[in-house]
């Protein structure tokens, strides 16, 4: 019996000897994920968010994928041929809207030959316009590569182009035009150039994390930056982000101030951008975040403003010009940098108006200017950064 006993009680220090043996280990564990949650929270502290809003062509996602090619791998070929697809869409696209716009503006213009296709091109204008009112696209091929041509060179289809703000023609189509026998070919494979000018519209919220400096170096900060849909439709989805941002960078397409919306064709594009603007501004959870406003696609403005009269907009309705060439598209340019200064500080109290806010002129498909762009806001948030720190 006293055998018996002992045996038991073996038995029992051996089970407890196990049982203390895997509580330590479970603890450890349990240990080893606390210090993980700690280190990562940690890290996260020291990332600071960007949030990249503005409506829907204002370049936003160009600006995107300049950070992408600037500051991080760029596209590796997996992802440049993932883009072939998109660029043919593009190219069918834009010869669907100006075939179609060439037949609605003779049919709105009695008596007006002149956006009438030749004989010869009416049936090659339908079978690409039937291409291009498909949801999916035939690659490119040398044979439609010679009917688009032979379209896009049609005084029609030009006379039609040359009213492309009104028509929803988008800004890559000189550029996939002139591209064309390239991106035909076999074995093509999409540049970065390309990409740049690929036209998708952003659904949803996409991230990517970047430093201007390097993220080995430890004078940079490290930024998270979120670009999400610009059309009406995806603005719903913007809301969840607002919290705990460090700068709103604002982009607004100065170009467009003789443009329509995509989703209503009776909101010009710069009256909606201002709306947009005036109302992120007012923006409870933005009272202490910085904001860099991008006056964006100015390529096309300083093209476009000694053709088109910047006070067609309603907005600049009060605009005069003064000089020509190059000394009026910079009055120009300075005149819409005020409306949107003006804008700024009508709508900040004086409780904030020690937020930083900076407007810089950009074209989002210069990478020389994106990237000096950014390490301007990366230096002004530095700045900011330090002062808050009560280090400067």
């Amino acid at each position: 019996m006293l055998d018996t006993l002992v045996q038991n009680m073996g038995l029992l220090c051996s089970r407890h000897k196990r049982g203390n043996q895997a509580n330590t280990e479970e603890n450890a564990h349990a240990a080893e994920i606390e210090r993980r949650i700690e280190q990562e929270t940690k890290a996260e502290k020291h990332i600071q968010k960007l949030l990249l809003l503005g409506a829907g062509e204002s370049g936003k996602s160009t600006i995107f994928k300049q950070i992408k090619l600037l500051f991080q791998t760029g596209f590796d070929e997996r992802e440049l041929q993932s883009y072939t697809s998109v660029i043919h869409a593009n190219v069918y696209q834009t010869i669907k809207i100006l075939h179609d716009g060439a037949k609605e503006l003779a049919l709105s213009e009695a008596g007006s030959s002149k956006y009438g296709l030749s004989a010869d091109n009416k049936e090659i204008g339908e079978k690409l316009s039937e291409i291009g009112g498909r949801l999916d696209y035939p690659r490119l091929t040398e044979e439609l590569v010679q009917d688009i041509q032979q379209i896009w060179k049609d005084p029609a289809i030009q006379e039609t182009y040359a009213r492309g703000n009104e028509l929803q023609v988008p800004d890559c189509a000189d550029y996939f035009m002139e591209n064309l026998q390239r991106l035909s070919e076999t074995n093509y494979i999409p540049t970065k150039e390309d990409v740049l000018h690929a036209r998708v519209r952003t659904t949803g919220v996409v991230e990517i994390q970047f430093s201007p400096v390097g993220e080995n170096k430890k004078s940079g900060e490290v930024y998270r930056l979120f670009d999400v849909g610009g059309q009406r439709n995806e603005r719903r989805k913007w809301i969840h982000l607002f919290e705990g941002v460090t700068a709103v960078i604002f982009c607004a397409a100065i170009s467009e101030y003789d443009q329509t919306l995509f989703e209503d064709e009776n909101k010009n594009r710069m009256m909606e951008t201002k709306e947009l603007f005036e109302w992120v501004l007012k923006q409870k959870c933005f009272e202490k975040t910085s904001f860099m406003l991008f006056l964006n696609k100015f390529d096309i403005f300083e093209k476009k403003v000694s053709k088109v009269p910047l006070n067609v907009c309603e907005w600049f309705k009060d605009y005069q010009p003064v000089a020509t060439g190059k000394q009026e598209v910079e009055h120009a340019y300075e005149f819409v940098k005020k409306k949107f200064e003006e804008l700024y500080y009508q709508n900040v109290t004086c409780d904030h108006q020690d937020r930083v806010f900076k407007i810089y002129r950009t074209t989002a498909l210069d990478q020389k200017l994106v990237k000096k762009t950014f390490k301007l806001v990366d230096e002004t948030l530095r700045r900011r950064n330090l002062f808050e720190a009560g280090l400067l």
